[in-house]
């Protein structure tokens, strides 16, 4: 897919279009799928059938080797953030909670990011523009949070927002894994033996945790969804982030953080008649300004380091 983008800059913003327009329709389509079949399940066979073409592309085609055993244990711990606990907890706290709700607080991580590192390895420096994004971040899912939780009281509301808030801060620990801890292997090939790693495990845990249903008792409905997760979401989406990553600034890449919440937000009130009220959108807005303040002054922390004269 990537080889046939427009080249250079024009190719990145391609790329990140399609990332923030997939990745914002995956909550919606998820959400759909999720009501005929398991969470875990589901996230289990999308994993296993993205893993499967990347892997064996990459594998077969590419004639890549096989990672050494340090490699395995780096995929273990990226499948274990990314795939099972990200990706596979967030899926599942759809069951219980609004889609755009998830999808925003998905959209924190690198507000926890920042207190992480912070707390654990003192290595940022709050700056005044970094408390007010992360107090805009908080403000603005509590504008959300009100909407959803106060006006109404869907059964196991509480369970879906704590196994959301536990998939985003999976993710953060992941982002900061993947900084500390770099790897030589393909991007791409990388993702995908995670994918395989946090298939199987998936479907362990789903197995102890939720009725699997027989495949052949799935409905062409949900197959039709799972379809669309793996080609437009696991593989095309992430060959597109990939891509998006190598071409334009990370600022800029990093910009479907901010669009696919509110893409997700917009479609699930079309197709799935979520609520979207002012106070919601309003409420979206204030936490990805948060996000976006917060992503601003690291990067203008790591500018004024850069330009520091060496010692």
């Amino acid at each position: 897919m990537a080889a046939h983008l427009p080249k250079g800059k024009a190719g990145g913003y391609l790329a990140l279009f399609i990332t923030s327009i997939v990745w914002g329709t995956t909550w919606v389509v998820s959400k759909i799928g999720i009501q005929e079949i398991p969470a875990l399940q589901m996230a289990s066979i999308r994993q296993l059938l993205g893993g499967l073409i990347f892997v064996a592309f990459f594998r077969f085609y590419k004639k890549l080797a096989l990672p050494t055993l340090k490699e395995w244990g780096w995929l273990l711990m990226m499948g274990i953030l990314m795939f099972v606990m990200a990706n596979g907890l967030s899926t599942w706290s759809l069951k219980y909670i609004p889609t755009g709700l998830s999808a925003l607080i998905g959209a924190l991580y690198p507000l926890s990011v920042v207190l992480i590192e912070r707390v654990f390895y003192g290595s940022r420096n709050m700056t005044v523009l970094t408390i007010v994004g992360l107090l805009l971040g908080v403000t603005g899912i509590g504008i959300v949070f009100y909407e959803n939780a106060f006006h109404e009281h869907p059964e196991g509301f509480l369970f879906g927002l704590l196994l959301s808030v536990i998939a985003m801060l999976a993710w953060s620990v992941g982002t900061i894994f993947i900084a500390r801890n770099k790897v030589n292997l393909n991007p791409y090939y990388a993702t995908g033996w995670q994918m395989l790693i946090g298939a199987a495990l998936l479907l362990v845990l789903a197995y102890f945790t939720q009725p699997l249903v027989p495949l052949q008792d799935l409905s062409p409905r949900v197959w039709m969804v799972i379809a669309y997760l793996v080609l437009m979401g696991s593989v095309l989406a992430f060959v597109a982030f990939i891509y998006s990553m190598k071409k334009l600034p990370a600022a800029i890449a990093s910009l479907y953080a901010y669009i696919n919440p509110l893409v997700a937000m917009v479609i699930a009130a079309w197709v799935l008649k979520e609520k979207l009220t002012m106070n919601i959108f309003w409420g979206a807005l204030v936490t990805l300004s948060g996000v976006f303040l917060v992503n601003y002054s690291l990067k203008k922390s790591r500018e004024k380091i850069n330009s520091e004269p060496q010692q």
